[in-house]
């Protein structure tokens, strides 16, 4: 994988060495390591739905404009963000969001965007359970019913909100939406439980454990070892399941 020269500019003035060493890793090491190939535009969606689960605005900024360069589309990317906020909140997410409509600005993008909802406040909930049961499977049919009294309102939103509101948008399928959901839960982390599940439900519709694993592996240089490790291990206990 080719990135442009532009890629830590400053850096490679004032820490050569250091870029030097992460360049050789991230953009060599990893991306040809044997058994990890990864197409170039799951690569860069993966990442930037890495950054913003850990919060790396600053490495946001420059990989966006780059992932352009590989096949991400612009309405590939406003998405990304969009879905994040039902899994970081919009407290963590805002910076996000303005920093892509800045870059698309930049690139002469007219926003807002071609508008991509496919549900209103009749059909949401509805249509999110449908969406539920086609990525976790039938016993989510009645999922948003249950729980005590005092906290079955947040198994309702899950599934009019979360996924009534977001999973149901165009722009990205099942597959794409529940991989930048397991990297904003990997990214993130103190997440395990619902990682593990959401590892779960990749695996069922289609992200096996292999493409799991190169998410993670492609995704380490930007979210460190630890949360990474922690990721594997949930992979393989969700194949467990």
């Amino acid at each position: 994988m080719k990135i442009t020269e532009n890629y830590h500019n400053n850096l490679s003035k004032t820490d050569p060495e250091f870029m030097a060493l992460f360049d050789n890793f991230a953009f060599d090491g990893v991306v040809n390591q044997n058994n990890l190939t990864l197409d170039d535009k799951t690569r860069f969606m993966a990442i930037l739905a890495t950054l913003i689960g850990c919060q790396g605005i600053d490495e946001y900024k420059i990989i966006l404009p780059e992932s352009f360069n590989f096949d991400v589309t612009y309405v590939e990317a406003k998405e990304i963000v969009y879905q994040a906020v039902a899994y970081l909140g919009i407290g963590r997410v805002l910076p996000f969001l303005e920093a892509t409509n800045e870059v698309l600005q930049k690139f002469g993008v007219q926003l807002p965007l071609e508008a991509q909802a496919t549900t209103n406040s009749e059909t949401r909930l509805k249509a999110g359970i449908q969406a539920q049961v086609d990525i976790f499977g039938e016993h989510m049919r009645e999922f948003y019913k249950s729980g005590s009294p005092d906290t079955v309102h947040i198994n309702q939103w899950l599934a009019s909100n979360c996924f009534g509101d977001y999973y149901t948008r165009t722009g990205l399928n099942y597959q794409q939406r529940e991989m930048i959901t397991f990297c904003f839960l990997m990214a993130q982390g103190g997440c395990e439980p619902q990682l593990t599940s959401h590892a779960k439900a990749n695996m069922r519709i289609g992200n096996d454990k292999q493409f799991l694993i190169k998410i993670v592996s492609h995704c380490l240089p930007y979210i460190g070892y630890p949360r990474s490790l922690n990721a594997i291990t949930c992979i393989n206990n969700a194949e467990k399941i």
